[in-house]
């Protein structure tokens, strides 16, 4: 019986998402795989061309340190795309010789319907590779068109990395260890890390370049001007200020709520709970209005799962 899964199409997070269940038949199942991976692969080969005409629009509508960061930019993730493209390629080799090797007498059908755990991480997997280059091909277009963050970037570049990771997992699950084709994987999934740290290098270093030359050239300001930047800054550091204070009180919501649900009392823990914790109060609270510190509270935390988990 084939189990239930959820998965993410190319096109965009949680759209059109629907259960693979039991009503998907053995010759459904097989299918499937092989559309997945050239669906992955068609979107990738999409992406890197893409990746060139985003570079042609940047030489086209910028120029200077602009110009420079959006090439350096860019550069990396097209080279993270053809990184990405090899991984899914050495992916789909490695796994037509798993089904080949071992199917036996059977088809490879039923090969997919015998494995339909691992057939559908497969795909899961695949469809994860695939989202990330497109997020990652999105992201490079906004930041290039300056709508976009560079952050967006970073973030893409982890997340890749973590679905390479998961495409690779589910890849060798059935793979022998001395499996060639395995190896060339493995070396495929290294290189895209490379590309991804690399993207999120140039990213880092562009965004610096740009953020310098935009806030610390003064020289061509005139003394009102001056002024009016400085009032300026100062409303903004108040404002980021404000926004520290209020996300500082929201993370306090957060984590009593956290404690709630573990059942951990805010302001009196058990004594013999606290004897373990290093910095506690040696007396014992004769008061509920003892509030301890972070770092006790997170220690409270780790003792009551540990010891819940230790009952299972």
């Amino acid at each position: 019986m084939v189990q239930t899964a959820y998965f993410w199409p190319l096109d965009g997070p949680r759209q059109d998402l629907r259960p693979r269940g039991a009503d998907v038949q053995k010759e459904e199942l097989a299918d499937m795989v092989d559309k997945e991976m050239a669906a992955t692969s068609s979107a990738i080969e999409d992406a890197v061309l893409r990746m060139d005409e985003i570079l042609s629009q940047a030489r086209r509508d910028s120029s200077g340190v602009k110009l420079e960061v959006n090439q350096s930019i860019i550069g990396s993730c097209s080279d993270l795309m053809k990184a990405i493209h090899m991984l899914v390629t050495s992916a789909t080799d490695l796994q037509r010789d798993i089904v080949e090797s071992g199917r036996g007498a059977g088809s490879v059908k039923d090969f997919y319907a015998k494995n339909s755990c691992w057939t559908e991480g497969l795909i899961s997997a695949s469809k994860a590779v695939g989202w990330g280059a497109t997020q990652m091909l999105e992201s490079a277009d906004k930041v290039v068109t300056d709508r976009g963050k560079y952050e967006e970037l970073i973030v893409c570049s982890h997340e890749i990395a973590a679905s390479t990771a998961q495409l690779v997992a589910a890849s060798k699950v059935k793979a022998d260890r001395g499996n060639k084709k395995l190896q060339t994987l493995q070396q495929a999934s290294r290189h895209v890390n490379d590309m991804a740290a690399v993207v999120v290098s140039s990213t880092k270093s562009g965004q610096m370049q740009i953020e310098n030359k935009n806030s610390m050239d003064f020289s061509s300001m005139s003394l009102i001007k001056l002024k009016t930047e400085e009032m300026d800054s100062q409303v903004k550091v108040l404002e980021l200020e404000k926004q520290l204070e209020n996300e500082r009180i929201r993370l306090g919501e957060l984590r009593k709520k956290h404690y709630k649900m573990g059942g951990i009392p805010m302001d009196s823990p058990p004594e013999s709970e606290m004897s373990l914790s290093p910095g506690c109060m040696k007396k014992k609270p004769s008061d509920n209005n003892v509030h301890y510190s972070e770092a006790q509270h997170i220690f409270i935390l780790l003792s009551r799962v540990s010891k819940s988990t230790c009952m299972l």
